[in-house]
């Protein structure tokens, strides 16, 4: 029977919930336990697929084709042998679509529909459903305590901890401990409130990890174990880190597997951390820099690249060197000069993905200084739509563009495809006017790779598997005319024949791809096409010296 530890959030968001669960989950999996993990979040978006990075970061696509919270990413960066899928993120809006779904059928036979008991029994179904054949499940609940949207969420999490019993739930709960410069202290108040704010709603944390920019003593963690109703063992410290990947190891050492294991009544093997101290000592060990230059245009936000950050920083760890990303705003990048010469002094260019015009050209004044001046260059997405683009004009001399920034283009690249088929083989169609929010290519993705390319040579392998998220692909009447003028096209769809990559034969390191590899990079694996990336860079590197 799956086991369940819900994760709850109080005083103020952003304390990192996400990656602390994850934490938690690394070293329950260290042990030999099979563990899955699940997001709640109370906005009343269906899903994030719409939204604005600004607003929520980046996009998260899992390998059935979900799009979700960022926090899923880090699920799969911290679990070797989970992969998140769709029953491992819902939103408030989700749960309401499917219970409005239902009354407009019938299923309720006339009742009146009510929060309680038709949304939180939808919640309930959705959490227990996620959790199915693993040993633990981690349910984290977005938002901080006390906000009215999560209400909903915290019922639902008070009925099952009553319906499951304390040998197959728990509660943790994070909260920050705030360091006040001027008294030179620590405070257990606000943890206190965040604690009796969650009492007022019929829910007692059995473990209380403790954020603070500064380490807590003794005595405030015996304060607040007495406050709280929380044994004194399982209040666990958790101050600011030089690095996310040590997480594991503080949590470890602090004995909380242990207690999660007892109280679970679970026997499991000590766990081997050995991994985890091997990355973390990558990441603070004094060693050679790189610089990456990420041209984009939510530079802003570094959330909203934060799979690319982590699949750089894990390329730099296969590689024993240290990657400085330096964002460049693209849109920015246009009229501003000066930001050219960051680009310049870089050893390597990178354009992430993204949707809309702006900020395209100045991506492509990049690529252009890229591909002129035999800099190590990767796209990704629209990053490859682009390459492509600024290869026709600059090269082909074609008044080239995208159909998505202009459709009545005299030489469209890149189109909107209306129908592909998908991995489970179904028709899938789609035109100008379908939601946004369903009408893309998504999810895990075969392609073959073509012999004698780069990619080929970098994934060793003729089929590769990568996760997919656009609208718009290169349209193959051009495969030809780009061919004879020196790009060549790398890799196609397993089932439609779609480009999905491109390169410069002639360039030392000039690599775009369709699909997303960040999504299945890992902290102690990487991943192949950014660890060739960054190789490339420190050869870069190596003849600036």
């Amino acid at each position: 029977m799956t086991k369940f530890i819900f994760v709850t959030g109080g005083v103020v968001s952003s304390l990192g919930k996400g990656i602390t669960a994850a934490s938690v989950a690394a070293v329950l999996e260290a042990r030999g336990l099979k563990v899955t993990m699940t997001k709640l979040d109370p906005y009343i978006n269906v899903d994030p697929g719409t939204m604005s990075p600004f607003q929520h970061g980046e996009v998260f696509v899992t390998e059935d084709g979900a799009e979700t919270d960022l926090d899923l990413g880090y699920y799969e960066r911290f679990l070797r042998h989970s992969k998140m899928s769709k029953n491992n993120n819902f939103t408030s809006g989700r749960i309401y679509q499917t219970v409005i779904e239902k009354e407009r059928r019938g299923d309720y036979l006339g009742g009146t529909v009510q929060v309680i008991p038709h949304i939180t029994d939808e919640i309930k179904h959705r959490i227990i459903a996620s959790g199915e054949g693993h040993d633990i499940a981690m349910i984290e609940i977005g938002g901080t305590v006390g906000d009215i949207e999560s209400l909903p969420f915290m019922e639902a999490v008070r009925q099952l901890q009553v319906e499951l019993g304390r040998n197959r739930a728990m509660l943790m709960h994070l909260t920050l401990v705030p360091y006040i410069a001027s008294a030179g202290e620590s405070k257990t108040k606000p943890t206190q409130h965040s604690v009796k704010e969650l009492r007022s709603i019929g829910l007692q944390p059995n473990v209380l990890i403790c954020r603070s920019e500064q380490p807590i003593s003794e005595d405030n963690r015996r304060k607040i174990s007495s406050f709280t109703n929380v044994e004194e063992r399982a209040v666990i410290l958790c101050p600011d880190a030089p690095t996310i990947y040590q997480i594991p190891s503080i949590l470890h050492a602090q004995h909380l597997d242990d207690l999660i294991c007892e109280r679970f009544g679970i026997t499991a093997p000590e766990a081997d951390l050995s991994d985890w101290d091997s990355v973390s000592q990558s990441l603070t060990s004094d060693l050679a820099t790189v610089k990456v230059a990420m041209v984009g245009k939510y530079v802003e936000l570094p959330d909203a690249y934060k799979s690319i950050n982590e699949a750089l920083l894990a390329a730099g760890i296969a590689n024993d060197v240290k990657v400085k990303i330096d964002y460049v705003d693209a849109e920015k990048l246009e009229t501003d000069a000066s930001l050219l010469e960051v680009v310049k002094a870089a050893d390597a260019v990178l354009i992430p993905g993204g949707f809309g015009e702006r900020g395209t050209q100045g991506k492509m004044q990049a690529i252009t200084y890229a591909r002129e001046n035999n800099v190590p260059f990767l796209g990704i997405c629209l990053g490859m739509q682009l390459a492509v683009i600024e290869y026709a004009r600059n090269v082909l001399g074609l008044e080239a563009n995208s159909t998505e920034f202009d459709k009545k283009t005299k030489a469209p690249l890149i189109g909107l495809i209306t129908e592909w088929f998908d991995e489970k083989g179904e028709l899938q169609v789609r035109n100008d006017e379908s939601d946004l929010g369903g009408t893309m290519r998504l999810g895990a993705q075969k392609a073959e790779l073509v012999e004698d390319t780069k990619l080929r040579q970098i994934y060793g392998t003729p089929v590769i598997t990568e996760r997919h998220r656009h609208r718009y692909e290169m349209n193959g009447r051009y495969v030809d005319d780009l061919e004879k003028a020196g790009m060549k096209i790398s890799g196609y769809s397993a089932k439609q024949h779609l480009v999905e990559s491109v390169e410069i034969p002639t360039h030392p390191w000039f690599v775009a791809v369709q699909y997303h590899p960040e999504f299945t990079s890992s902290p102690r694996g990487g991943h192949p096409l950014f660890s060739a990336y960054i190789q490339a860079a420190i050869a870069q590197a190596g003849k600036r010296a």
